[in-house]
């Protein structure tokens, strides 16, 4: 009886180190490819995405383009008012002004990108790599020390919405007509939704997204 208990104890260990082994290589191996064109095309068609967006999102850019410092203000207060939202900004377990600035910056271009860029492969290899920043390479752009290695998933969907819902009394600052605002603004929710899809492809498993 306890030679087979040994054994089944043997097969049982056997297998338990053999699945992590197996895990363990999946994840080290397990590639993040951008998002290809051919993805992107599928992606704004199920986002309703039309000729119409692209002329006012590209409008939507000249309205906010002399706006955005107000903008980033906006979004910042908002971020720096929620402590488990800065926390993402922590460097020895403290908000990094250095860390908060160099990410303003960026952010500050994403806007510029979004509405004005074409959407080619050059740019989804650059919203690639925001997912990465957010993920496994969390603040090694700027070389942050002990700050948190990823922004949860879960706040990265929640965002969609205050960055999209405060847009629009900013849309709404240069005398554009009602329908030119409205247009504007579901052709930025449009591209917001884009983005974050885009953004979170390094959080889902290989062959999930």
């Amino acid at each position: 009886m306890k030679t087979h208990t040994n054994i089944l104890l043997g097969i049982l260990l056997a297998t338990t180190i053999s699945t992590s082994c197996a895990q363990e290589k999946m994840a080290t191996t397990q590639k993040y490819e951008p998002v290809t064109i051919e993805e992107l095309a599928l992606l704004k068609k199920t986002l309703l995405w039309s000729a119409e967006d692209d002329r006012y999102l590209k409008m939507a850019g000249e309205v906010l383009e002399d706006q955005l410092d107000d903008v980033l203000d906006v979004w910042y207060g908002y971020v720096g008012a929620n402590h488990h939202l800065v926390y993402y900004f922590n460097s020895n377990e403290k908000p990094s002004a250095d860390y908060l600035a160099k990410v303003r910056l960026r952010f500050k271009q994403w806007v510029l990108d979004l509405c004005h860029k074409p959407y080619n492969q050059d740019w989804l290899d650059y919203q690639h790599e925001i997912g990465l920043r957010h993920t496994s390479k969390k603040g090694k752009t700027d070389q942050v020390k002990n700050t948190p290695k990823i922004v949860h998933y879960r706040y990265m969907m929640a965002f969609v919405y205050p960055i999209t819902v405060t847009i629009k009394p900013f849309l709404s600052k240069k005398g554009h007509s009602d329908e030119d605002v409205e247009k504007m603004y579901n052709a930025w929710f449009k591209a917001v939704v884009l983005s974050d899809i885009l953004w979170t492809k390094p959080y889902i498993k290989d062959g999930k997204f």
